[in-house]
């Protein structure tokens, strides 16, 4: 888990993102968090299925927290307010990806920016991690400034996106 000061971030173990995506509540009420009546759209749930789960359930010991979920909850509310994670275990050059979403009722509240520097912190503490990079698309605004708050810098643009990165270890 990582924690910031109004977030807890917590990774999701293989049986945990299954309880996630069926929603309902009834993955809030295994956590003790309050349910908004959270949704998983059936494309990514079918994804996250089909891909994510049984990748993960190969994994051994700690890699899982580089392929999973890992959920974002707002401690004064206990509710989910976001999710983010890494897309693979670091490659031969220490590089990991970064994706992440904020429940759009949560959105313009700065909680994607601290969390993401969350993960920044963590991942600072990982010797197989020197760099994390992160894509948005040239007109995402919101999440283009989540990177630049949280002082990636850009390095290449293709086609309509942008790539991000920061290096770790120079923090």
């Amino acid at each position: 888990m990582v924690e910031t000061e109004r977030l807890q971030i917590i990774p999701l173990k293989p049986a945990e993102l299954e309880c996630y995506l069926r929603a309902g509540g009834e993955f809030e009420k295994l956590f003790n968090l309050r349910d908004t009546g959270r949704t998983v759209s059936e494309d990514v749930r079918e994804r996250v299925k089909q891909i994510i789960l049984p990748k993960l359930r190969k994994m051994k010991g700690k890699d899982y927290l580089f392929s999973t979920f890992w959920i974002v909850v707002e401690r004064n509310s206990s509710a989910i307010v976001a999710e983010l994670g890494f897309k693979g275990v670091p490659d031969k050059d220490g590089a990991v990806e970064i994706g992440y979403g904020t429940m759009p009722s949560q959105r313009g509240k700065g909680i994607m920016t601290e969390a993401v520097g969350g993960m920044i912190q963590w991942a600072k503490t990982r010797e197989e991690i020197d760099f994390i990079y992160g894509e948005t698309n040239m007109n995402n605004l919101a999440s283009i400034r989540v990177l630049e708050k949280n002082k990636f810098e850009s390095f290449d643009l293709q086609q309509n996106m942008k790539w991000w990165r920061i290096k770790t270890s120079e923090l």
